[in-house]
């Protein structure tokens, strides 16, 4: 499993043109996040279909509110979007590795160990983006709430995925793709 996590990120670094700080990969080649809009589809069913007995968590976890409005995504700065995903990340991998100390039923953990890998594979991938301090929004608290269903996590990764993320790739494909 730790060799799918080196391989994405090996292939999102490959894609790297020369003179961007960006991987281009999933930016120009749309096939990408579209595997990677299925996979979250994926892992939130199996989620639900197959771990359908997981108790709540004892102890709730904070999940970044990732809904948005177009026109006001529209508007921002694609340095202020980069920034918004990535706190929205980060407040996701925290609530999967609370929540896997939580679950003990081998499918529920199982689940949650895929779903941290591939958030904080995006995680680490926006981080190389290395965009310059500039004007955006200070530190990083996201919009949220507090959840104790498990299934709930997997919902907010693949709105994270299939909204913001994609469109943001999007965006950036516009003035950096061929």
């Amino acid at each position: 499993m730790e060799l799918n996590r080196l391989l994405l990120l090996t292939s999102f670094l490959l894609h790297v043109k020369e003179g961007h700080a960006r991987p281009m990969g999933p930016v120009c080649d749309k096939r990408l996040i579209q595997k990677y809009i299925g996979e979250a589809k994926d892992m939130e069913k199996r989620a639900q279909s197959e771990c359908q007995t997981l108790p709540a968590l004892s102890c709730p976890v904070v999940l970044p509110l990732v809904d948005f409005n177009m026109r006001q995504w529209k508007n921002k700065s694609d340095e202020i979007k980069w920034h918004e995903i990535l706190c929205n990340l980060v407040l996701l991998v925290g609530a999967v590795t609370e929540a896997q100390g939580q679950v003990s039923q081998e499918c529920g953990a199982n689940q949650l160990r895929q779903l941290y890998r591939h958030a904080n594979s995006f995680l680490l991938l926006l981080q190389t983006f290395g965009w310059e301090e500039g004007p955006r929004e200070p530190g990083c608290s996201p919009s949220s709430i507090e959840q104790t269903q498990v299934t709930e996590i997997f919902l907010t990764y693949r709105q994270l995925v299939q909204g913001k993320l994609r469109f943001f790739f999007h965006n950036l494909a516009k003035d950096s793709c061929d």
